[in-house]
């Protein structure tokens, strides 16, 4: 027989309203006897009903993140750190992923409501605006991340793509590379337009020219992407010195496509990624890259949405809060001085 409030109160001697209230972090209860309750309670391998709780609050204590693909590894850090805050807070979490499908999208965010997500936090770099309204009629709060639109939603958390992409342009600029092309993703939105603009304005700064056929755009950033690119750039008259990818699993198969076609990286051509995954300090050679601080950005839309689902914190919440953040550059062996220079 599971054990109860009840039967807490009764083996501590107080009423079952403080049991509730110094489980509960009540600022009621002393501190002394909440640590108390909370000994006996773990001693008596007391679990908490959620469902009873959501009875009674009228919340479920769990929140809904929406990603784009839930086998893209750049989430998964970013999901690491939305599930360490949420759990010190006491919600689980349901996740989905929308490959960027209008009627997928449709069904999750009916899927979300029935199963009476007290939050969400959407992770997909594009969200269709009926969606995000129907979400806002249901009551829902929403906290996105890295959207393509992130102005458009009260709360939200970003990474600075533009920052990123110049301080990657900067350093292929400074190892003495003038024929830098890059490689995008044509279904990214505002994140891929962030980057280009970065690389565009990095690159006008030095002077240095563009040509139209070094920047080429491919639908998609996964492995195979990056792979398929680069016959594009090995076929141009006059080839780029260094290659500046969208993002690490592009430049992962940028890397393999290159090796292939008989080049090695950075002796013949400079390679360059964008997040830091986990996989792109064990590339051949390791890939020079843009930490996003990913972890933390994850950290961030949890506090922010379960802020928000907190009424006393809520009412110190502005209108709206848009945090940007900005990444480091890492480098590592991918990248080196153009082949005439050496």
């Amino acid at each position: 027989m599971s054990v109860t409030i009840k039967d807490i109160a009764r083996k501590a001697g107080v009423s079952h309203s403080t049991v509730s209230r110094a489980l509960h972090g009540s600022p009621l209860i002393s501190e002394k006897t909440s640590q108390r309750i909370r000994e006996i309670a773990r001693a008596m391998e007391y679990f908490p009903s959620a469902a009873a709780r959501s009875l009674k609050t009228n919340r479920s204590q769990a929140l809904g993140v929406i990603v784009s693909k839930i086998d893209d590894p750049f989430f998964s850090e970013i999901l690491q750190g939305i599930e360490e805050v949420s759990q010190e807070r006491g919600y689980s979490l349901i996740m989905a992923a929308s490959q960027r499908d209008a009627e997928r999208e449709k069904g999750i965010v009916r899927d979300m409501q029935e199963r009476r997500v007290d939050g969400v936090i959407i992770c997909s770099g594009s969200f269709s605006d009926d969606q995000q309204r129907e979400m806002y009629d249901y009551g829902i709060p929403i906290v996105v991340i890295n959207s393509q639109a992130s102005e458009d939603y009260r709360y939200s958390v970003y990474h600075d793509d533009i920052d990123g992409s110049r301080q990657i342009t900067k350093h292929l600029i400074d190892l003495g590379h003038q024929r830098i092309a890059y490689l995008g993703n044509s279904l990214s939105g505002r994140t891929t337009m962030d980057r280009v603009t970065g690389f565009r304005e990095e690159m006008a700064l030095s002077g240095l020219a563009i040509p139209e056929e070094y920047i080429y755009e491919v639908p998609g950033g996964g492995a195979e992407n990056g792979y398929s690119a680069v016959e594009h750039f090995i076929n141009l008259p006059e080839q780029p010195t260094a290659l500046f990818c969208f993002n690490d699993m592009m430049a992962l198969g940028v890397l393999q496509g290159l090796h292939q076609a008989g080049y090695q990286v950075p002796q013949d051509i400079s390679v360059a990624g964008f997040d830091n995954i986990e996989l792109s300090k064990y590339t051949i050679p390791p890939l020079t890259t843009l930490d996003q601080p990913k972890h933390f950005i994850g950290a961030e839309a949890a506090r922010l949405i379960l802020d928000l689902l907190d009424p006393l914190k809520a009412e110190e919440l502005p209108n709206q809060d848009i945090q940007i953040f900005k990444g480091t550059l890492l480098i590592r062996e991918s990248t080196a001085e153009p082949p005439l220079q050496k």
